[in-house]
Parts: C-alpha cells; structure tokens; sequence
C-alpha cells in the first residue's frame, strides 16, 4: 500500500506492506488531517521513523470482534498496555509502555490503511460527514482543558494563538459562557472567530494580572511570556502546546503569584462526537484544501504555510 514515510527528517510516498498487528483491528482510511505536530516531526521535533499521521476517520475492514466490521470510526491515538502502574490506576494517556500512532513506535494515518486495538475506536454517528469526522481527535484535546478544570460563566479566560488547534479551543470554551478574549494573528484566523460571535484582541490590548485563565496554544517563548503576564495571582495557565528545546522561566514570580500551570493533551472522544452531531462546534471551516494520498508531498508544503489551517488527505 502507498503510505507517506518519515525518516531522516525527509517525507517520501512510499510502498510499505499492509499493517497486520494480531488483536487489532484493521481500518482503511477514508480521511487524514495534517496537524502541527506532523510538520514539527518532519522538522526534527522527535526522532521517529515510519508512517506519519494520527488524524483520520476510517472504516473497519477487519477486526477480532467481527460487529466492528463495516463500522466508520475514529481513533485515540495512544495504544496502552494495560498492564504498567499508569494503566492500573486509570492513567492509560500516560501508560509507560505505550505507542502512539504515528509518533511514538507506531505507524500512522498517512496511508491507506492503518491498525489499531479495538477499545482504542470510537463509532462515528452517521450525521457527522467525513469531514467533521476527521477532527475529532483535535476537538478532544481541546475539550480535554474542561476535563482539567472548570471554567465558570464569570471567568475571565484569555485564549493565546488561533491556530488549528486554537480554534477548535476557542469553539469550545465559547460554549462554556465564559468572558472569552482570544489573541489571533492573521485576518483568516480572526476572521472564524468572529463570524461565531467569538472576541479577538492582542498581545498590546491586553490587561496585565487579570485573566482568571489563560490557555497558550502557541508553543512559542513569545506566546508563553504574554500569557505570564497576563495571568492574575492565583490563576491557572493552561499549556496546550509542546515546545521544542528549553526556555528561560522566571519560576520565583510563579510561586510567588500562586499560579497553578497545567499540561493538557489528548483528550475525550465520546464528548467531541457529540458535539460534533449536535453541531455545536464546527471544526470543517478550517479545512483549506483536501490532496489525494499520491499528492502527500505538495499537501504537506501547503500545510507548512503561514497561517494554513488544516489540510487533509483523501483515499476516497
């Protein structure tokens, strides 16, 4: 099967033999998106080898448990064991053991078929199009923030960066009620924002020490420095973006303010497909074009430009 390759910081199209993986099930891919984590691997981010991708909707062709056959479903992206200390105490996101498709030892999404255990998939409801579908991986992660911490209607919360991830967040907490700012750089960006009703402002608009929650989906120092100083005493900076090598942190204001940082990373499928079907968020106004499989290479350098969002892969 044709499947896109990583190795050796290179991308290539490439014939790799079709998964087989004893107990899990095997699923044709319908639909791949291309996310940032995918462009920072191919710059270097982490050293892996093999099929990228980990976005998809797919179809169940064959599965130990044959009532998934037939079935279109998502997936999450970590494989756990079961078994390690983290599995047994409910922590299966962080099992010791696990892989991580296409990331951690792990083909991905990027080919035409892909496999995975089958408590890892999620039914997709039939009104949701292939095209909401394939976010549900992202709109989880950003749901997983309101699986962390409660964000009331009189929070104030301050949302840094627009981007893919972003907008799916901003979608999100707007549902919440809360006193929602977020900053976003490019005209397309702000834009969505504002066509759902949804306040932007920037980085020299806002207020010092007020925000009772800031979210920094930027994984830049920049990003990171404004949310500091935009966070009150006591409040709580939500990390939703990796950072690739080290940064300089003033850790003493950090204790002296009481701010509570919190990692945030996958998160709940079931709670993302239901909105999805209900239609309160809409992740498809972030698609910006849809490649063929075999033209993986010319989706990849237009998913790497400036202010792109989402570019997808199609074996339909």
């Amino acid at each position: 099967m044709q499947a896109v390759w990583l190795e050796k910081n290179q991308i290539a199209l490439r014939d790799v033999p079709q998964p087989a993986k004893p107990g899990e099930a095997l699923i044709r891919i319908r639909k791949a998106g291309i996310c940032s984590t995918d462009l920072e691997l191919v710059k270097g981010y982490y050293p892996y080898t093999g099929v990228l991708g980990h976005e998809f909707v797919g179809e169940v062709v064959d599965a130990p448990d044959r009532a998934w056959i037939g079935q279109r479903v998502v997936g999450e992206i970590n494989a756990a064991c079961g078994a390690c200390e983290a599995c047994k105490n409910g922590r299966p996101t962080h099992c010791e053991n696990r892989t991580v498709l296409g990331i951690v030892n792990r083909d991905g999404v990027f080919a035409e078929y892909t496999t995975l255990p089958v408590e890892n998939l999620h039914r997709v409801p039939d009104s949701v199009p292939d095209e909401a579908a394939v976010f549900a991986e992202p709109l989880a992660a950003a749901l997983e923030i309101q699986q962390q911490i409660q964000i009331k209607p009189t929070d104030r919360v301050l949302l840094i960066g627009a981007g893919r991830l972003g907008q799916l967040i901003a979608q999100t907490l707007a549902l919440t009620g809360c006193d929602l700012r977020v900053v976003a750089r490019h005209e397309h960006t702000q834009n969505l924002l504002k066509a759902r009703g949804i306040r932007i402002t920037t980085g020299d608009e806002i207020q010092s020490r007020r925000w009772d929650v800031v979210v920094e989906a930027t994984g830049s120092p920049e990003g990171f420095n404004l949310a500091r100083r935009a966070i009150r005493p006591r409040g709580t900076l939500v990390m939703k973006s990796t950072y690739k090598g080290e940064m300089n942190v003033n850790f003493s204001s950090i204790v002296v303010d009481e701010i509570t940082i919190l990692g945030s990373r996958c998160g709940p499928f079931e709670p993302a497909l239901r909105l999805l079907e209900k239609r309160e968020a809409d992740p498809t106004v972030l698609i910006a074009a849809q490649f063929k499989l075999e033209e993986s290479l010319k989706a990849f350098e237009q998913a790497a430009q400036p202010g792109v969002l989402k570019v997808l892969l199609n074996n339909n």
